[in-house]
């Protein structure tokens, strides 16, 4: 268990650059930019001592400041969100947990920030926390974009694949057909881990998979992984910010 000293801050990293949609955190989605979607929905969630945007790039601070928003200015360097986070948690040296929110995720459930949270805080075996739900379509785990992950019974990471996992030998088996469970990118770290994770150089299979969470796993960091039922979706593409707005307008 822990300490009551403990405290925790959720950060929401932003960048303007991407391959596929440069400029998609100011993107409008129903009449607001996409990270303040995120920030918004970030608020919700009880027991954050603290809700912060991380971004390298004016244009994004300048907006988020102007919805009220708490942002630092972090390097421009950074190869992933992860980093970014880190170089935020060497200015809070009072914090002891950080969640991180990705910021294409304005759907983002608040109870699930909360339980992630508040899982972290009570364990102190626990180095770093992530959620996962099942599949609604089983063959939508054949597609690369969907990441896999399996666990073991304790409900830790064993995997995460591009690939669907496990790979069932027999076909013929009477066993029921395993499916994994759907990976959803929020993660939640305790501030050792978290500094420590991010002075570990790439491992090969992070490599291979192109998934950052499997150099945690390959050095022995012990990843919980909560399931839930909230799906989200993603704004990685133009079309992903309409299906957003359709929902967001009921229709």
């Amino acid at each position: 268990m822990t300490g009551k000293s403990s405290s925790i801050a959720l950060v929401i990293p932003a960048r303007w650059g991407s391959t596929r949609f440069p400029g998609k955190p100011l993107h409008l989605i129903a009449g607001k930019p996409l990270i303040r979607h995120v920030w918004e929905r970030s608020l919700l969630a009880r027991k954050i001592d603290r809700v912060l945007i991380a971004t390298d790039d004016q244009r994004i601070r300048e907006t988020a400041e102007g919805f009220g928003a708490e942002v630092i200015i972090t390097s421009p360097d950074h190869p992933t969100g992860t980093d970014r986070i880190a170089e935020v948690a060497t200015r809070l040296r009072g914090t002891t947990h950080f969640i991180n929110v990705q910021g294409d995720e304005p759907l983002i459930d608040p109870a699930l920030i909360e339980k992630l949270a508040a899982t972290l805080r009570r364990y102190s075996s626990i180095d770093m926390i992530t959620a996962a739900t099942p599949f609604t379509d089983p063959c939508e785990a054949d597609d690369p974009n969907s990441v896999k992950v399996v666990l073991n019974r304790r409900g830790d990471a064993l995997y995460f694949s591009r690939s669907r996992i496990p790979f069932q030998r027999d076909l013929h088996d009477q066993e029921p057909c395993f499916c994994p469970l759907l990976h959803l990118g929020i993660y939640g770290y305790r501030r050792d881990t978290l500094m420590r994770l991010v002075r570990l150089a790439p491992t090969p299979l992070e490599l291979i998979e192109k998934l950052e969470q499997l150099r945690a796993l390959e050095h022995g960091i012990t990843i919980r992984v909560l399931e839930t039922t909230h799906r989200g979706i993603g704004v990685d593409t133009p079309a992903d910010a309409l299906r957003v707005e359709k929902i967001l307008s009921g229709k």
